[in-house]
């Protein structure tokens, strides 16, 4: 069992890995053909925005399917 500690550390990892992976993963995306010309600032903080939305999010559900399956233990 983790201590709050511990655990804040993993989460804060694990949240860095999975928004970096995330980006590299959206930077493959050709989203030019969307962007307005004079609009390219905008268009890369919303990818900014999105990749941080769905790296935490992906971190999120990793960190609770190992906090549950750490908790399965008090079922027996």
């Amino acid at each position: 069992m983790f201590s709050i500690g511990q655990l804040a550390i993993v989460s804060i990892i694990s949240h860095l890995i999975f928004i970096f992976i995330t980006w590299k993963v959206v930077q493959t995306i050709n989203i030019d053909p969307l962007i307005r010309k004079g609009r390219g600032t905008e268009a890369r903080v919303m990818l900014l925005l999105i990749t941080i939305v769905i790296g935490a999010g992906v971190s999120r559900f990793f960190l609770e399917i190992l906090q549950w399956s750490q908790d399965l233990i008090y079922l027996f």
